[in-house]
């Protein structure tokens, strides 16, 4: 057990395995970073519409917030989260918190009260940082009312207007800057952030990763998709505490040596506008922002030269987005399956179009191997359906303060169970079939989401899609199909809707029973659609006796 009290549940000979065969760096994100100041301060590091971040600028910065943490006694393996969004700051947290052999715990904007609460105490959170206000919410006001509840929160920061007692971010990166010979040789096992990931849980969970599985998993897994790291320049439009949003920091700056682009929150009208702005060469983003940058107008009039690809994760993508968005991108498109568990599969720009259309690539063992197992966890052969199990240079240590959690889903080689459903095809390439708890069971039929999913859009009209199980009291569960249409296109009624799915094949036994529509369909804090509102919102339609919401 290390000074957060975190351990690692992979095997130390795989560990070794991976580093003899020079997988992991051995060194920590800070110094991985540093040597790329060194070599390229003058090199873009984060760029924002109107602003560019310099390695040389950002390293000073992260200096100067190392030295500010120390002084107000922040030391190896102390947790700082923060909930901030998308700015050059959060890379300076992330590093600064990590040359001090620190952990740093970010999670999205948009967690409410209970989340919070509990991320906190999950992590013995020692610090917090928060912008001022988001949506409708005094963040600051809410941190003041949990603080007697998580007894390990000492020194709350906002980055905004000071408030009586709380430090000031921007003070805190005005102050003296520690020599590089100040800093703590910080071994490269040990955990330097934590990832949350929402799951199927009640609670979000979070999950500990140490310098190498970061830069030697995540920071792989992007070097596959761009060999020439500096001139990587990815757009993430994920939050960047979110664990998608994780190999920005840790991925393209200490790894790659490459640049990242940056909007304070997702925006349809300022993502396309920053594209021809800040000329990214990779979106990073889940398939509800792509469909909608993709469904504007105005993508078609900016300069979109400088794309090579769209990397899509987050949930299953469609065929028919797939072809929406390369042809209105103009570029590549990369579908990434990949969890904060410790998950990475995904295509590449060399694959033929049938196979980026049905799969998502095959499983690179130097960043994560991937077997399908039955119930009992044994391995199935090629084209047999069962559980994904994951387990490589990427995996995590361990959930933080949950063992019921490592129990569930850890097994003692290290393999990860991940509740997703899918194939191994004959030439090793990776089918998606939903997830096992997604599974909507009428009348004792199991019906797959994803496939109702896709078909629906498949239409010309509809850009957008979820299916959600309401309860009902004869069949156990119905199907509600939630949708977002193009701008002016008609509503389509529940019939012409069946007689679309019908006419693509689907059987009249999953037609769903219920259909609403959305101007924009949730987005959790993640940027994946929202299921769990999108369900709460939905439970009285099991109550309408026959009528569709």
């Amino acid at each position: 057990m290390n000074s957060a009290g975190i351990i690692d549940l992979i095997p130390p000979p795989l560990r070794q395995q991976w580093k003899t065969d020079g997988i992991y760096p051995g060194r920590s994100v800070y110094r991985l970073f540093a040597e790329h100041a060194q070599r390229q301060p003058d090199a873009p590091a984060v760029l924002v519409p109107g602003q560019r971040i310099t390695y040389a600028q950002l390293h000073d910065a992260v200096l100067r917030l190392a030295g500010s943490f120390r002084a107000m006694g922040i030391v190896v393996g102390d947790v700082v989260a923060y909930q901030l969004s998308n700015s050059w700051r959060c890379s300076a947290i992330d590093l600064a918190v990590a040359a001090l052999g620190a952990v740093v715990a970010p999670f999205p904007p948009g967690r409410g009260r209970l989340d919070i609460e509990s991320l906190l105490k999950r992590c013995d959170a020692r610090a917090l940082i928060v912008n001022p206000h988001y949506a409708d919410m005094d963040m600051c006001q809410l941190v003041e009312e949990l603080r007697p509840t998580v007894l390990s929160l000492r020194f709350l920061i906002v980055d905004g207007t000071l408030r009586d007692g709380w430090h000031s971010l921007g003070a805190l990166l005005q102050g003296a800057p520690l020599a590089d010979g100040e800093l703590p040789e910080v071994c490269a096992d040990t955990p330097v952030r934590l990832l949350v990931s929402s799951g199927t849980e009640s609670e979000p969970k979070l999950v500990a990763y140490s310098h190498n599985a970061l830069v030697g998993g995540r920071g792989r897994f992007l070097q596959h998709l761009h060999p020439d790291g500096p001139s990587f320049r990815g757009m993430y439009l994920v939050p960047l505490g979110s664990s998608f949003g994780s190999s920005a920091t840790f991925g393209v700056l200490s790894w790659l040596g490459g640049s990242i682009a940056l909007l304070p929150q997702f925006d349809v009208s300022e993502t396309i506008r920053a594209i021809e702005e800040l000329r990214p060469t990779h979106l990073l983003g889940v398939p509800t922002m792509f469909q909608r940058i993709a469904a504007d107008p105005a993508l078609a009039a900016v300069d979109k030269s400088s794309l090579r690809a769209i990397v899509s994760g987050g949930s299953v993508i469609d065929q028919t987005t797939i072809q929406r968005c390369v042809e209105a991108f103009g570029c590549g498109f990369v579908s990434l399956y990949g969890s904060a568990d410790g998950v990475n599969c995904h295509n590449t720009l060399e694959d033929p179009p049938e196979v980026v259309f049905r799969s998502v690539g095959r499983p690179n063992p130097s960043v994560c191997e991937i077997l399908i197992a039955d119930d009992e966890g044994n391995a199935l052969p090629p084209g047999a359906c069962g559980e994904i199990v994951a387990r490589g240079p990427l995996s995590p240590m361990q959930y933080v303060n949950a063992p019921e959690l490592d129990a569930r889903y850890r097994d003692e080689e290290g393999w990860v169970h991940t509740g997703d459903l899918g194939y191994l095809d004959a030439q090793g390439y990776l089918v998606l079939a939903g997830r096992k708890k997604d599974i909507i069971i009428r009348g004792g039929a199991n019906i797959s989401p994803v496939q109702i999913e896709n078909i629906a859009t498949s239409h010309p009209d509809i850009v957008g899609s979820a299916c959600i199980a309401v309860s009902d009291a004869d069949l156990g569960q119905r199907v509600c199909i939630c949708l977002t249409t193009k701008e002016g296109s008609p509503r389509l009624s529940l019939e012409e809707l069946h007689q679309y799915f019908r006419q693509q094949g689907l059987e009249a036994s999953k037609l769903p029973d219920y259909l609403c529509f959305y101007r924009n369909l949730p987005l959790s804090p993640a940027g994946k659609v929202d299921k769990k509102r999108l369900a709460a919102e939905l439970e009285f339609v099991g109550s309408v006796a026959g009528a569709p919401a």
